[in-house]
């Protein structure tokens, strides 16, 4: 793991550095590959279309078939250069091309930095959900250069941020309270590559490095990673990947805190903290008047965290505090009230 600025304008010194190979392939999509594209000279270059709809298994067998078109073998290495969607996406060709090559992750969003390119989670989407196929596959070496964030529109920038906040509410109320305190810092002119954003970024990264050490296949402590995640990758899927995964995320929050409340589990003004964290960084916390909350439920069904026809849910105790322990981290919670907890938190769309 590398956090310093600069990285990116020698960026093959330092993947060879960590991930020796024959030959690299450098994977980007069409936007970072436009701005980034002659300082990524040192492999071969396959872009993909950006956004997370090529997220899917028709994207990975076309990556895959370009490199066997290419000529790479098993002393080749690959380099992801994007945000979550190349990481994710690139991380699982790696893991699967020749039964597996080493990668290296260069992450270019915040959302990738703090969170997607950590842990060795790598997949696909599918009709049925998101990352429903996918592999552990550690990265050689996760390089972050948070200069490259000045290109970051804005939109972008405050959903990565939902990601910080979330690694406050599981872990670390004090990381909690200073990332609230940065957001008008982080969201200001200049704000993106600031001393508050890097002091943010390598905050998260040591949360999440922590979390992973412990549980890195998420069999117990790793679950609660996923707050916000159940119902959130549930909105993310049914807007058609319209709303940006920490948008997502951000409802989720809202809305698990919430269930959290309901079911006795979270102390009272839990969810009123994470509301009120959500809004000072301008993300969304109510159900959008698109999306049915029932449809948001039942779509809950098809996700990995469902266990004997239950989802289980990572939910708040406090800030910076989770609930579960005895529980191996995830809470069995009945579809009525997931379901209360979303009718709660939906906009009505008369208003």
């Amino acid at each position: 793991m590398s956090i310093e600025p600069g990285i990116i304008e020698d960026l093959g010194a330092r993947a060879s550095r960590f991930a020796a190979a024959h030959r690299y392939c450098i994977i980007t999509d069409a936007h970072v590959g436009a701005i980034y594209g002659e300082r990524l000279g040192f492999g071969s270059v396959i872009r993909i279309p950006a956004g997370e709809k090529y997220k899917n298994r028709e994207t990975w067998a076309w990556v895959t078939d370009e490199m066997l078109a290419q000529g790479f073998g098993r002393d080749s290495a690959i380099v992801a250069v994007g945000g979550g969607v190349v990481g994710d996406l690139a991380g699982f060709v790696a893991a699967t091309y020749m039964r597996g090559i080493p990668f290296v992750q260069v992450p270019t969003t915040l959302v990738a930095m703090i969170d997607a390119s950590i842990g060795g989670k790598t997949g696909v989407d599918t009709p049925a959900g998101k990352n429903l196929v996918g592999a552990f596959h550690q990265p050689a070496a996760v390089l972050i250069d948070p200069t490259v964030l000045a290109t970051l529109p804005e939109r972008e920038l405050r959903a990565g941020l939902a990601e910080a906040i979330k690694h406050g509410v599981i872990a670390d109320a004090g990381y909690f309270d200073r990332t609230v305190a940065a957001l008008p810092t982080l969201l200001a002119p200049g704000g993106s590559t600031s001393g508050a954003m890097r002091s943010l970024i390598e905050g998260s990264v040591a949360i999440k490095q922590a979390v992973v050490a412990r549980d890195e296949r998420e069999q117990g402590l790793r679950k609660i990673l996923n707050f916000g995640h159940t119902l959130g990758h549930a909105a993310e899927a049914l807007s058609g990947y319209a709303l940006l995964h920490g948008e997502a995320v951000a409802i989720g929050m809202a809305l698990e805190s919430r269930l959290a409340e309901r079911l006795g589990v979270a102390e009272p003004g839990t969810a009123d903290r994470v509301r009120m964290a959500l809004s000072c960084a301008m993300l969304p916390s109510q159900v959008p008047p698109s999306l049915d909350p029932m449809q948001l439920v039942t779509f809950t069904k098809t996700d990995k965290k469902a266990r004997r026809n239950h989802v289980e849910y990572a939910l708040p105790r406090a800030i910076g505090h989770m609930a579960g322990a005895d529980t191996d981290w995830g809470i069995a919670v009945d579809d009525a009230d997931a379901l209360a907890a979303a009718r709660i938190m939906a906009v009505d769309p008369n208003t």
